[in-house]
């Protein structure tokens, strides 16, 4: 296994597990929440076959990398991201991130204003601004996250468990789409995560990208399922499409939130046009 450091916290190290395969123009894939970098396991091998260099991390409190109890916000989150980038000293970099990862990407095209960084692309994103305020109408109700962060506290795995259900929208494509294996398996994924980085990282949703959006001057694919039970789309990537300059606007009929395992070959075709 790979690891770099991202800081300390006390007398141990932060390190964040990477992976790195593959040779061409790099591909950095940043998963959602409560998953690690395995779920781009229907991605990966396409991107390879297609001639990408592939890079995935788990974020810090998931999957193999370490499990502190601070730094779950995304000014931490994209310092993490920079500095797996440049100690890997890539250029011409394609950003891909998923859900919650689409806020990595976000602020880094920002904050960091990277000449490294060539494409980007926001899958089942979650900016602009999730929360519903008296400026952003478009936004979910506060209560919501309330009681997500009530679920998690009083019965972390019972939650997954129904959060699954509606991220893989199981009632209309588990045995079709997807199988009870596959949703098992990122249930155990999950129920593996930092409690308090699954917990922490509610908060970082909240997170207003709306000035953020202006600075994104690459290329970008926006894509999202018009089935997404957890972040609504007319919330989300169809606010999107309308103020990144230069996009490429795909919505995916009938598609949940996780619908890089469900609809993966429309996903991949997408990628690969886009990268190409």
């Amino acid at each position: 296994m790979q690891y770099i450091n991202v800081g300390k916290e006390n007398s141990r190290d932060i390190n964040l597990h990477f992976e790195d395969h593959g040779t061409g123009k790099p591909v950095v894939l940043i998963h959602g929440w409560p998953l690690n970098a395995g779920s781009w396991e229907k991605q990966e091998s396409v991107l390879l076959e297609a001639g990408y260099r592939v890079i995935s991390y788990d974020r810090r409190g998931f999957g193999e990398s370490s499990k502190p109890t601070t730094g779950y916000d995304y000014d931490t989150f994209t310092a993490d991201l920079d500095k797996l980038i440049n100690i890997l000293d890539l250029q011409d970099v394609t950003l891909i991130g998923f859900s919650m990862g689409t806020g990595e990407v976000t602020r880094y095209l920002s904050k960091y204003e990277s000449d490294r960084i060539e494409k980007a692309a926001l899958l089942a994103p979650i900016p602009p601004y999730l929360l519903k305020t008296s400026d952003n109408p478009q936004g979910v109700d506060k209560n919501v996250f309330n009681e997500i962060m009530d679920a998690i506290k009083d019965d972390r795995p019972a939650f997954l468990t129904q959060f699954l259900h509606d991220f893989y929208n199981l009632d209309v494509f588990e045995g079709k789409l997807i199988s009870k294996q596959a949703n098992q398996h990122s249930w155990n994924v999950a129920a593996r995560s930092s409690p308090i980085g699954t917990f922490e990282c509610v908060k970082a949703w909240l997170t207003d990208f709306r000035e953020d959006i202006k600075n994104i001057k690459v290329p970008t694919l926006i894509l999202q399922g018009t089935a997404d039970r957890i972040l609504p789309i007319d919330s989300t990537g169809r606010r999107l499409s309308k103020v990144i300059k230069d996009n490429k606007y795909v919505e995916v009929e009938n598609a949940p939130h996780g619908l890089i395992w469900t609809h993966a070959d429309q996903i991949n075709n997408e990628l690969i046009d886009f990268l190409s």
